[in-house]
């Protein structure tokens, strides 16, 4: 589910926080629409409507940080690394290094979100009835009150908005929360996560499809606005459902392709004692590669050594460093996979985007090949019958 490049806001947890420009936006309409509602129900003055609907706006966006970092935590715990989570027009996206690999790993990470805007909802209740009488407080949150204080209205708002979050996110309609729930269900039952992904991602399809025909009768009986953010969303979630199905087709034919079948064997590598000055003459001026791995004297992958760390060292005049001083470890880890790992996984790999190549180690540490673009584009095309792949 992507949304383009965000602007970083914040870290948390040591996950970036970033939003699009279109969650700026959102935000505006947020705030332009409730400062006529707040104006309604509160007795104060504009500028008290107003600043009301701020805080509403903040809020609810705060809630939606809170339901993705959910998923961000639960994944994390199972192992999946989190590269950011996003803000943007229609709420938020965790951003996840990979898929599930098991149905139960897809039902805790789908699950996460929702249970944290379930607490969302049971604490805004909790201190609205705690601060005032419950009648108050529940005709609050349904928007039926003639009058009421700012911090009561925007209680009660914050706590229907969640509730709307939460009966949507838990459709069974992929890629929702509740589609994701949904194949987690069906992996389970069927044993097959791509006969499962496509079971939900039709489903998540048909609400799409069904959202878009609810937004153009809203346009025609005259609500253009709420007809048009309707359609925009079923045609978002109808194409994210479709790339789903997609993807489960080409992954069904991919499966039980590995690392192992694709990778080239015996790479060359770097021993961890060579100078700087000869890694330069004897590996990149001979093989024009921008990076090698390097091995300690037991050949024990140790991390990689980049071409603009070599040159800088022997600009700055140490030429006879070894170069397990200068090696980046922290993404020569990242770029390591392990011979099992599937075709689809190396698929989703940043470092092969960004390297163009991945180390593959065995369980004791040893290079025993090296996974390039190239030759991923060319195992990808002959599972699909010879045709073009990007990587």
């Amino acid at each position: 589910m992507g949304t383009g490049n965000s602007i970083p806001l914040a870290r948390i947890f040591g996950i970036r926080i970033g939003a699009t420009y279109s969650w700026f936006f959102a935000l505006f309409l947020i705030i332009w629409g409730l400062s006529g509602y707040f104006q309604d129900v509160l007795l104060g003055s504009s500028t008290q409507a107003y600043i009301t609907a701020v805080l509403a706006g903040a809020l609810f966006f705060v809630s939606i940080l809170l339901h993705e970092l959910g998923h961000a935590l639960a994944a994390r715990r199972d192992g999946i690394g989190i590269t950011g989570i996003d803000l943007w027009f229609f709420g938020g996206v965790a951003k996840m290094d990979r898929d599930s690999r098991t149905p139960g790993e897809e039902f805790r990470v789908a699950a996460a979100g929702p249970l944290v805007t379930v607490g969302i909802v049971l604490l805004c209740g909790l201190i609205g009835t705690l601060a005032s009488e419950s009648n108050a407080f529940v005709n609050a949150a349904t928007l039926t009150i003639d009058s009421t204080t700012p911090a009561l209205a925007l209680l009660g708002w914050l706590a229907a908005i969640n509730v709307f979050v939460l009966v949507f996110n838990i459709i069974p309609a992929f890629p929702l929360d509740g589609g994701r729930i949904a194949r987690a269900i069906a992996w389970k039952l069927s044993g097959d996560r791509n006969k499962a992904t496509r079971l939900s991602g039709r489903l998540g399809q048909g609400f799409g499809y069904l959202l878009i025909g609810v937004g153009i009768y809203l346009v025609l009986r005259d609500q253009p606005i709420d007809g048009i953010w309707l359609g925009v969303l079923g045609l978002f979630l109808a194409q994210a459902a479709g790339g789903a199905v997609a993807s489960s087709l080409v992954s069904a034919q991919i499966d039980g392709v590995t690392a192992a079948d694709v990778m080239e064997a015996d790479p060359i590598s770097v021993p961890e004692d060579t100078a700087v000055r000869d890694a330069d003459d004897w590996f990149f001026h001979r093989y024009q590669a921008p990076w090698f791995p390097v091995v300690d004297n037991a050949g024990h992958y140790i991390g990689v050594l980049m071409r603009e760390r070599v040159d800088t060292a022997v600009r700055a005049g140490h030429p006879l460093l070894p170069v397990r001083e200068v090696l980046d470890v922290s993404d020569g880890h990242r770029s390591c996979v392990s011979p099992e790992e599937t075709l689809e996984e190396l698929l989703a790999s940043d470092s092969l985007r960004r390297l163009g190549a991945l180390i593959v180690l065995d369980h004791d540490g040893v290079i025993r090949g090296v996974v390039t673009t190239d030759r991923v584009r060319r195992a990808l095309g002959d599972a699909l019958g010879g045709g073009t792949a990007t990587v």
